[in-house]
């Protein structure tokens, strides 16, 4: 559905003097140098997939995904989106995808949300019955009934957010490409979002590539995750290969009626430590097995409780930066 194959982004960033004649003079100065915002990164996004497309600020997140909606051209590389070319045929791609920019609105910020979907129906050609279908749907998913028929320069942003994802469906795209959708949001907002996005994939198949820096929305929504810095690709694969690969441990917690005397150190444990009276055990899955472990913490002392944790995602994402 989505393609990228060594995509390039280049943008020659002229130097400016200080001062009126530092001004006047750069005018005509060609001295520059070359930031590479994206830089040979390739990866295929297939038709129903959930991809997380994470990195720190510059990375170059957002510039991809606006050389994959068309809005820029990329100085190199092929991109496909639904087998047509973003830059080529903008117009037929601008009807398959839908964009979502968390910091900035594509609603007309006096008019009431309703003029604005009616604004968009009438761009994209959208039937009548069609569009009430569309209106009747997004109210039960995203429930944007109550305020309809409220300027968006009034509403909260939450009640912005929802009002921003059901514009960009009106259309009824294949696929959705949100640049920070769940930015600024209480914790509600947020919950509803991610359950209309959860929804929307599972239920409607539509192909969804998201950008946050929240990692509960990587958690919750996202099946892959592909791991840019400094414009290139650094990571690609599900979230429990992004833990094996950075290699952080597992931890078992283990409570015990007494504390054990002979405890025995194994192989492929890496720290153990008593905190709050229970057993901390961290330890590498890859030579140390959950259930081999587990046989032995047993024969150690008599467990009353006992937890399993895997590494945090904001822990694998700091070190891979």
């Amino acid at each position: 559905m989505i393609v990228a194959d060594q995509l390039n982004k280049h943008f020659k960033i002229y130097e400016t003097k200080r001062g009126f004649v530092g001004s006047m003079t750069s005018l005509f100065s060609t001295k520059h140098h070359l930031v590479k915002a994206v830089n040979d990164i390739s990866f295929e996004v297939k038709e129903g997939e959930f991809v997380g497309y994470i990195g720190p600020n510059g990375a170059g997140k957002s510039t991809t995904i606006k050389m994959l909606s068309g809005i820029l051209h990329p100085t190199s590389g092929k991109i496909e989106v639904s087998g047509l070319s973003p830059q080529k045929r903008r117009k037929e791609v601008a009807k398959k995808i839908g964009i979502v920019f968390g910091q900035r609105t594509q609603l007309w910020w006096d008019l009431p949300l309703r003029d604005s979907f009616d604004i968009l129906k009438e761009m994209y050609k959208v039937p009548d019955a069609k569009y009430n279908q569309f209106l009747k749907l997004y109210d039960d998913m995203l429930q944007i009934g109550k305020f309809m028929n409220t300027p968006v320069r009034k509403l909260s942003l939450g009640q912005r957010m929802r009002g921003d994802l059901a514009a960009a469906m009106i259309h009824d795209p294949d696929v959705l490409f949100l640049d920070e959708p769940t930015i600024g949001l209480d914790v509600n907002a947020k919950t509803s979002i991610r359950a209309f996005l959860k929804e929307l994939n599972s239920n409607e198949k539509k192909t969804i590539l998201l950008t946050t820096h929240d990692m509960d929305d990587i958690e919750q929504l996202c099946s892959r995750v592909i791991v840019i810095n400094h414009g290139q690709l650094v990571l690609d694969g599900t979230l429990d290969d992004l833990k094996q690969t950075i290699g952080l441990p597992s931890v078992m917690e283990v409570q015990y009626r007494s504390k054990p005397e002979n405890i025995e150190p194994l192989h492929g444990i890496e720290k153990m430590s008593w905190e709050n009276g229970k057993l901390i055990l961290l330890y590498d899955r890859t030579i140390l097995s959950s259930p081999a472990l587990l046989q032995s913490v047993t024969k150690w002392g008599e467990p009353i409780d006992i937890q399993m944790k895997e590494p945090e995602i904001e822990e694998v994402i700091r070190k891979i930066y």
